[in-house]
């Protein structure tokens, strides 16, 4: 006998809408899962996500058509044995807008065009150095008297916290740090000199040259900054040297 509270099962409108939330929420975890991994496989994301072979592709199959994801070809370190590479999925400019707060991206971009107008280059470059700054305070009580080999997990860590989704990589010739998201990736696309001034602040950071090799920015899936010099043996949150993409280096 149905108790009285069971409202029994879904139909019509109610149906629908349930369909539409679970969906929702399943959009929302792929492109947090990619904003952290990078791109992916759909059996990477269908087995983070516990679906199916089939179920995964339904939502990956709506989520390109939308616009939010592109297939791309990731190429990874070591041997790719027979056969193709395997298709990865990659947020699109879209996808990013998702991820994080970018409602005052038009408005800051012409705001700094109109800086560029009026004070030229020389005013849109002290004003990104200005941010740099900011950007340096904002995470140095992060780093301040960690020891070294764990600034970087330490440096990570508060970038996240910042919105920048960032994680450690470690490479045969030092570490990687690779930020998944950029909270200012339109207004960096007309305004390079914010990547700059972004880089020259990780590095007074860390008390080292680094070298930023991609950016989202510039249209790779990541920003990756190199820190030169041997890994940090007990990284939190390391990816091996294996196991990570191999990042076009900005020319």
């Amino acid at each position: 006998m149905k108790s009285a509270h069971d409202p029994g099962p879904l139909t019509g409108t109610a149906a629908g809408t349930a369909v539409g939330t679970a969906d929702g929420r399943t959009r929302d975890r792929v492109v947090r899962i990619l904003l952290e991994a990078g791109p992916s496989t759909a059996a990477e994301l269908a087995h983070r996500l516990d679906l199916s072979s089939a179920a995964i592709r339904r939502h990956l199959d709506a989520m390109v058509a939308d616009g939010i994801l592109t297939p791309t070809t990731v190429h990874v370190r070591g041997p790719r044995g027979r056969g193709r590479p395997a298709r990865h999925y990659a947020l699109t400019d879209a996808g990013h807008e998702e991820a994080g707060p970018t409602a005052y991206s038009d408005l800051a971009a012409g705001a700094l065009r109109f800086l560029d107008e009026v004070g030229g280059p020389d005013a849109i470059g002290r004003f990104a150095e200005s941010r740099g700054r900011e950007l340096e305070l904002r995470l140095a009580g992060a780093v301040d008297g960690v020891p070294e080999e764990r600034r970087l997990a330490a440096l990570a860590a508060a970038m996240t916290a910042a919105g920048y989704t960032a994680s450690v990589s470690e490479v045969p010739s030092g570490t990687q740090i690779c930020q998944h998201h950029c909270p200012v990736q339109h207004v960096a696309e007309r305004f390079p000199a914010l990547c700059e001034a972004e880089t020259a602040a990780l590095s007074r950071l860390l008390h080292t040259h680094v070298q930023r090799l991609a950016t989202i920015a510039h249209g790779d899936g990541v920003c990756t900054t190199h820190v030169p010099g041997k890994p940090a043996a007990d990284t939190e949150g390391s990816v091996p040297a294996d196991n990570t993409t191999v990042p076009v280096r900005i020319t």
